[in-house]
Order: structure tokens, then C-alpha cells, then sequence
């Protein structure tokens, strides 16, 4: 087991120093051949590595096993030389694999090739009396010591580079965000110049989704990889391509499950800012109660199930203004009654007149919707045969009603 230094860090000398002094003299004039036969076997068992000598890659290659089997020998010679410009060597060529988007398999298996290839080398060399026998023990450890340090090394500079190059990737994703929700809208060579770079495939159409999100005590929701996110706004926002497709709706609730969203409408991929606009006045609308909260169960509020309600909460004051002008008749009587006036004539508005109808949806007798019509027919008298006016009329009562303006129930008989 490695040793620990006074520093607290892993002394991994320990093999090297165990070694015969002079072995590396004795090993080198037969590297060369040995890196050269490496870099065969390399180029023949790995079907990656299969191309042509003169390939700038198997160049590199040669290069990495030849500076691998140098950095064996130097340490064997001073056993107490400093690691750090061998690893650093070795995370490089990590980073550069996952640069050229490569697993790590192939190499990690190059690695273990050629150490093979060199611990049979050594072999022969004793079976040829050229080196003591004694010596295959620390020799091999210390191969395979070096072996899995470059192995490290290497992982290391692999990850590091894969972390950078999804962090960048993060950034370019949500920068695409903010410019297809842009308004004024970007223009169509910039959006798809940068889905490019975020390696994002435009859609013909898109919803945006307002999630209610409180960053960064909550977890991110996991969403599938064509969807694109930023968790990092209140309220986020989730862009979802072509909406209207198959299996959309259910990946959109089940990614966003237990949290309170809205979904703006389906719009062209330059009108991002519209569907936000819209969802984003739609999630304000469930905070307040005005729409109901489905967030907590599979599915999210759809701004396209309620554009009435989202068109009469666009603007109160002139709501306010257009229930002034049509409404004043009701404030000439006391409050209870005129509550109940009002949510008579919203009624009988909403269901074509019909006494029946209105009754059933109040639940009341019928004689009391008539009642009560005679009494509203003496407050408005002919507004209310007058298109026009029945039609704000209608408009001013159920903002209202949106409002919590009906929430009071009396007797039937009243």
C-alpha cells in the first residue's frame, strides 16, 4: 500500500525505489523496440486506432506511448522525481479526447495494451538472461502503478474537459432561450446560428412555460434533452418544440410534476416572447385563485383553455371602466341583493335567456329567476334587449365573477 507523506499526500516512490539501481540503463536501449511493437499492437487489436502510420492521430499516438515509456524510465532512475509534468502530460491528452467528442474506452484500453506488450518484453529479456529474474516482481508493480496513474491522470483531464464543455453548453442553451423569447424577436440567421452552437434542432413551433421555481434550494426537474430550461429565472421558463406533437403534453406534465406552471400558446419559433408573455400572466392568474392550480396533479394550466379569462384580466381598470358604464343600474340597490341580481343576469346572459336554465345553474326556483328578472328589467329597462349592451354587460359580470364577486350563496327563496 502506498505510504503518505509528512503532507498527507500518497507516496507512490515506493515501487520505484524497490528497484535494482541501474535497471533503467539496462531497460533503455530496448525501449524503442518496444515502443515501436506497443504502437503495432495498438494499431492492430484497437479498431480505432487501425489507420495509417503516417495519420497525424497515429502520430500523436506514437508520440503518447514513447513519452508514457520514458516517463517509466525516468522515474525507475530517480524514483523521487516530481509527477506532476508526467500527470499533467496525461490529463491533456484526456482533455483532448473528450474535445474530439471520443470515449475513453478505446484509450484506457491502449493503456492496458501497452503495458501488456512491455511487461512481455521484459519477460524476454530475462528468459534471455539479459536482465535478473528477481527483478519481474518491483519491475511490475511499478508498471502497473504507472500504468493506473496515467490511467487517472487521464480520467481526470477527460472529465474536467466534459464538465467545461456542458457547463458552455448550459450557457449556450440558455442564452437561446432569452433569444427566442426576445422581444423585439431576434432574427431567424441569429436563432439558428446559436441552436447550432447548442446543439438544438429548431423546431417549426413552440410553447413557453412560466414554472413557479425557487432556486437553488429546489432540485431541478429533469426534462427531456430537446426541451430547453432556465431554472435560474422567476418564474423559470421551459421551452417546448412543437408542442402539439405526440407525447408531448404528457413529457411537459411529468417532467414539471408537483410544480405550479402555465403553458402560453403554441406560436412560430420567433414569437417566443408572446407565448411567455401570455404564460407568465396565466401563472399570475393561478397564484391569485383566478385559475385553478392543477400543478400539484399531471398536468399544467393551458392559456388556450382560458383566453376569455386571460383576456378580461389583460386590463382592470378597463374592466373597471366598461362595468361602470354598464353595471351602475345595480348600485341603486343594497349589496346582498345586488349580488344576487348580478349573478341572476350573468346567468341569464350565459344561458341564452332561459329561465329554466338559469335556475338550475343558481340552484334556485324558478320563480325566483323571474322575480329577480322583473326587478333587473326595472334597473335596465331596453339595455337589455340591446345586442351591444347585453354583450359588455356579460363581459363586466364575469370579470367580476373572476374577481370572487359571487361567492355568496342565499336561501333559495330569497
Amino acid at each position: 500500500m502506498p505510504k503518505r507523506t509528512t503532507g498527507g499526500q500518497v507516496d507512490t516512490s515506493g515501487p520505484f525505489k524497490a528497484l535494482p539501481s541501474g535497471l533503467h540503463d539496462r531497460l533503455r536501449p530496448y525501449f524503442a523496440d518496444i515502443t515501436e511493437e506497443v504502437v503495432r499492437a495498438i494499431r492492430t487489436e484497437i479498431p480505432e486506432y487501425a489507420r495509417p502510420m503516417d495519420d497525424t492521430y497515429m502520430q500523436g499516438v506514437h508520440r503518447g506511448v514513447d513519452h508514457a515509456l520514458r516517463g517509466l524510465l525516468e522515474r525507475m532512475a530517480e524514483p523521487d522525481t516530481d509527477w506532476a509534468p508526467v500527470k499533467a502530460t496525461y490529463q491533456r491528452i484526456g482533455r483532448g479526447e473528450a474535445e474530439e467528442g471520443r470515449s475513453l474506452d478505446s484509450f484506457q484500453w491502449a493503456l492496458r495494451l501497452g503495458a501488456r506488450v512491455t511487461w512481455r518484453r521484459v519477460n524476454a529479456l530475462v528468459d534471455e538472461g539479459v536482465l535478473p529474474r528477481h527483478v519481474l516482481g518491483a519491475f511490475g508493480e511499478a508498471l502497473f502503478l504507472h500504468l493506473d496513474e496515467m490511467a487517472a491522470a487521464t480520467t481526470a483531464g477527460y472529465t474536467e474537459a466534459r464538465l467545461h464543455a456542458a457547463g458552455e453548453l448550459r450557457q449556450r442553451r440558455a442564452r437561446l432561450v432569452d433569444l427566442l423569447t426576445a422581444d423585439p424577436p431576434a432574427s431567424a440567421e441569429a436563432i439558428a446560428e446559436l441552436a447550432h452552437a447548442a446543439r438544438w434542432t429548431p423546431p417549426r413551433a413552440l410553447a413557453v412555460v412560466a414554472v413557479e421555481h425557487r432556486p437553488p434550494t429546489e432540485v431541478e426537474p429533469i426534462v427531456p434533452p430537446e426541451f430547453l430550461t432556465r431554472f435560474d429565472l422567476q418564474p423559470a421558463v421551459l421551452v417546448v418544440p412543437d408542442p402539439e406533437g405526440p407525447g408531448r403534453a404528457r413529457a411537459v406534465a411529468g417532467a414539471l410534476h408537483g410544480l405550479r406552471a402555465a403553458m402560453g400558446p403554441t406560436v412560430a419559433l420567433h414569437e417566443g416572447a408572446r407565448s411567455l408573455r401570455w404564460a407568465t400572466e396565466a401563472l399570475e392568474l393561478v397564484r391569485r385563485g383566478v385559475l385553478a392550480d392543477t400543478g400539484a396533479d399531471s398536468g399544467i394550466v393551458r392559456c388556450q383553455d382560458h383566453l376569455s379569462t386571460l383576456l378580461l384580466s389583460r386590463d382592470d381598470a378597463l374592466v373597471d371602466a366598461m362595468a361602470e358604464r354598464r353595471l351602475r343600474p345595480l348600485e341603486q340597490v343594497r349589496p346582498p341583493q345586488r349580488e344576487r341580481l348580478a349573478e341572476t343576469l350573468l346567468g341569464w346572459l350565459q344561458s341564452g335567456r332561459g329561465v329554466a336554465e338559469v335556475a338550475a345553474r343558481l340552484a334556485v326556483h324558478p320563480q325566483t329567476v323571474r322575480y329577480r328578472m322583473r326587478q333587473l328589467d326595472e334597473l335596465f329597462g331596453d339595455l337589455l334587449h340591446d345586442p351591444a349592451a347585453r354583450f359588455e354587460m356579460q363581459l363586466a359580470l364575469r370579470a367580476r365573477e373572476l374577481r370572487g364577486g359571487f361567492g355568496h350563496r342565499e336561501d333559495p327563496a330569497g
